[in-house]
C-alpha cells in the first residue's frame, strides 16, 4: 500500500466577500506577497537604522530611503516576474496572445524575472539617490527570503508547482488530473512537495544564514557579500530542487519526458536550472569582489 500524505483540505482563497453581486477574494498567494513584503521592509529598515553594521559606522541608507525603495521594488517584482514568465516559459503562446500578458490574476510569474525586475528598480534608485549599489543590493538580498518562504508555502496551498512522482513516505497526493497523470503508476500518485523543499532551503535556511551574517559576522561592512551569498544560496538550492520538481508542461514531450531545455545526451537541465546558473556565477563574482575591495563601496 502506498505510504503518502493526503493533500490538506485548504482552499486557495482565505475568504471571499460579495459586494453588489461581485465576489472579492483574498488568496493565499496574494497574502504571501503582502506579508513577505512587509516583513522584508521592516527587516531592511532595522539594518538601515543600525549604524554599527555598516562600513565606517554610518548607514548609507535611511529608513525613509527603504520606504521609497519599496514602491519601486513592488513594481519591479510584478513587471519583471510577469515578463520573465512570458519570455522564459511561454514566449510562443504570448506572442500569439499578447493581450493575455496583462491577465495577472490567472497566474504565471517567474522568480528569476522578478529578480531582474528588482535589479532594475534598484539600479534606478541608486541613480536617483546616489546610494552605493553594492550596499543597497545587500539590503534587498537580506530582506528577500521571508517573501520566498511564504510564496512557496502559498504555491503548496494552491496545489501548483509540485514535484516529480515519488514513493517516499513524505510524498503528497496532490489533487487534480494533471497532478495524478503519472505514467506507469496505478492508483493515487504521490509527488515530491518541491514547493516546501524550496520554502525550507531558499526561504528558511538561506534567511537564517543571511541574518547570522549581518548581525553576528558584520557582513554588511563588506559591500556585496550578502547579495553574493544570496545569489549563490538561492541558485544552488533551486538547481538542486529542480531534480525532483516537475518540469513545466510546455517543455514536456514524448521524446523529452523530463522537460529539459538543455540536453546533454541522456542528461539535461531544466529551465529553472539554466536560469539558476547565471545567479550562482554572479553570486561568486560578488563574494570574490567584496573580499578584494579594501575601501567601502
Amino acid at each position: 500500500m502506498l505510504a503518502a500524505i493526503p493533500f490538506p483540505d485548504i482552499g486557495p482563497e482565505i475568504f471571499t466577500i460579495s459586494l453588489f453581486g461581485i465576489d472579492f477574494a483574498l488568496r493565499w498567494y496574494a497574502m504571501a506577497y503582502i506579508v513577505g513584503i512587509v516583513i522584508g521592509w521592516r527587516m531592511a529598515a532595522a539594518v538601515a537604522r543600525t549604524d554599527r553594521l555598516w562600513p565606517g559606522g554610518v548607514s548609507p541608507v535611511t529608513p525613509e530611503d527603504i520606504e521609497e525603495l519599496l514602491t519601486a521594488i513592488i513594481v519591479g517584482i510584478i513587471v519583471g516576474g510577469r515578463l520573465g514568465y512570458v519570455l522564459f516559459y511561454q514566449p510562443a503562446y504570448y506572442l500569439e496572445n499578447p493581450g493575455q500578458i496583462l491577465v495577472l490574476w490567472e497566474g504565471g510569474m517567474a522568480f528569476h524575472g522578478g529578480v531582474l525586475g528588482v535589479v532594475a528598480a534598484g539600479a534606478w534608485f541608486v541613480w536617483r539617490k546616489g546610494i552605493p549599489a553594492a550596499s543597497l543590493a545587500d539590503v534587498v538580498a537580506y530582506a528577500t527570503p521571508p517573501g520566498i518562504l511564504l510564496g512557496r508555502v502559498a504555491n503548496f496551498i494552491n496545489g501548483e508547482l509540485w514535484g516529480a512522482p515519488t514513493t517516499a513516505p513524505w510524498g503528497v497526493i496532490f489533487p487534480g488530473t494533471a497532478a495524478q497523470d503519472c505514467p506507469g503508476i496505478a492508483g493515487p500518485c504521490a509527488r515530491h512537495p518541491s514547493q516546501l523543499y524550496e520554502a525550507g532551503l531558499e526561504g528558511l535556511v538561506l534567511g537564517i544564514v543571511l541574518i547570522w551574517m549581518v548581525w553576528a559576522r558584520g557582513a554588511l561592512k563588506m559591500p556585496g557579500r550578502v547579495a553574493g551569498v544570496f545569489f549563490i544560496g538561492y541558485g544552488a538550492a533551486r538547481f538542486a530542487v529542480e531534480f525532483v520538481r516537475q518540469a513545466d508542461a510546455q517543455f514536456i514531450t514524448p521524446e523529452n519526458p523530463a522537460g529539459h531545455v538543455l540536453r546533454l545526451g541522456e542528461w539535461g537541465l531544466s529551465m529553472g536550472q539554466v536560469l539558476s546558473l547565471p545567479m550562482i556565477a554572479v553570486g561568486l563574482f560578488l563574494v570574490l569582489w567584496s573580499a578584494r575591495r579594501r575601501q567601502p563601496a
